[in-house]
């Protein structure tokens, strides 16, 4: 007889397989859901414990939602457009000042809008800002997958992942980006120099022709000042210790509302922007996880896992996480690891976090948000081929990684006592 654990198991390889491929487009949860229902009526779980699971995550899922539907409102009401149209300007022709711009917006971007806006949103925009300038869009096109990635340690609502941690921690929004500050610039600047070098043939082309001009477009001020007002929310929502669902909610109402009154979205596309197979297949890979985690997993992961917090029980715990989060994904990795890293401690706990965020630049399979980049990239008629994103991913996430980790060491001898 097969027993839970083995049940489990497979049914987690199943669902990220499955969502890696997605077999004619098919929305990631059509695998996971029935298989967390499995997972439950064969014992893999109980019932209070899938309740617990969901109870942990029904808020991190909320903000996740708000934070599509702000993201999608940005987009509508012309944010990221205005934001390619002052990259192409600022960079007058040269790609090697695009670059540096194109690191500057999507790491802006992506530690407050989240990693899928840097994806989804802003590596259609940078397409448009290379033919706009007249330069070779390689080198700034892979500049959004590596910083929506590596980029998102900074803040709480960088990434799932970090909502997931800082919840478990129970740290506030101003104390994580305060300790994760320094970890998160040494990571931009390794990432940086290092497509310096990999792309220097790239960018040593000067601007060829213009693709077309473009009009002007205007900054949306309405918009800019929501996100700039939702931003301070989420510091303040700490102080007050209100979940920054709530913020990242009122922000989207607002934007919603007001796009609704100017018809620049339908009632439908909003609901369309919740993603809600998306939602449903996060709340149903918890499950998985867990009964994977509750059913031998956490047992042998126990094994493995260092103990202590000195830099290198640190290095041990990103390394595994990144290693983990190129085998089964990052979130899983996360909702893996999380448990036993936040047993040891603050520091443990946040090493796996550069092992989620930035391990993932790795492989394809590191990060959905690396997956649906690639996707991207293909409907643009453009190719990121398989060898080119690993090479790169070789020269930058190994030394990213042991730099960040460096750095929030550092961080935590010179922060640690407001944790």
């Amino acid at each position: 007889m097969i027993g839970a654990e083995v049940v489990a198991a497979v049914l987690l390889v199943a669902v990220l397989g499955f969502a890696v491929i997605r077999p004619g487009k098919l929305p990631e949860a059509v695998a996971a859901v029935p298989a967390a229902l499995v997972v439950l009526f064969t014992g893999g779980i109980s019932p209070d414990r899938a309740l617990a699971e969901s109870m942990t995550l029904l808020p991190v899922v909320g903000f996740l939602a708000a934070v599509l539907v702000l993201s999608e409102l940005c987009a509508r009401d012309g944010l990221f457009e205005w934001a390619g149209q002052l990259m192409a300007r600022r960079s007058a022709g040269q790609p090697q000042r695009l670059l540096l711009l194109v690191f500057a917006v999507a790491a802006i971007t992506t530690a407050v809008l989240s990693l899928d806006a840097t994806v989804v949103l802003l590596t259609p925009v940078v397409f448009a800002t290379a033919g706009r300038v007249g330069v070779r869009p390689r080198p700034h096109v892979y500049a959004c997958t590596h910083l929506a990635n590596a980029g998102s340690l900074l803040l709480p609502v960088s990434n799932l992942t970090n909502l997931l941690a800082m919840t478990a921690l129970g740290l506030g929004f101003a104390q994580s980006g305060l300790v994760m500050s320094l970890p998160w610039l040494v990571v931009l600047v390794v990432e940086y120099f290092a497509f310096r070098w990999y792309f220097a043939a790239d960018l040593r082309l000067g601007a060829g022709a213009p693709a077309s001009a473009a009009p002007t477009v205007p900054l949306p001020v309405f918009s800019a000042t929501v996100v700039g007002l939702t931003l301070v929310g989420f510091v303040m929502a700490s102080f007050w210790h209100v979940e920054v669902a709530w913020v990242a909610a009122a922000g989207a109402a607002v934007l919603a509302v007001r796009a609704l009154q100017r018809r620049q979205v339908r009632p439908l596309e909003l609901l369309k922007g919740l993603n809600l197979p998306f939602l449903a297949f996060v709340l149903a890979l918890g499950i998985v996880v867990r009964a994977v985690v509750d059913n031998g997993l956490a047992e042998l992961m126990g094994h493995i896992v260092p103990s202590g917090t000195s830099l290198w029980a640190l290095l041990a715990w990103a390394g595994i996480a990144a290693i983990l989060a190129n085998l089964v994904n990052n979130l899983p990795a996360v909702l893996i690891l999380l448990p036993l890293a936040v047993g040891s401690g603050v520091g443990p706990a946040l090493a796996v976090l550069i092992g989620v965020n930035v391990g993932p630049n790795l492989t394809y399979v590191g990060s959905l948000a690396t997956l649906l980049w690639r996707r991207i990239v293909h409907d643009h008629d453009h190719e990121a081929p398989l060898a080119e994103f690993t090479w790169l991913g070789l020269l930058t996430t190994p030394l990213a990684i042991v730099a960040a980790v460096v750095a929030l060491w550092g961080s935590l001898q010179l922060f640690g006592g407001v944790l």
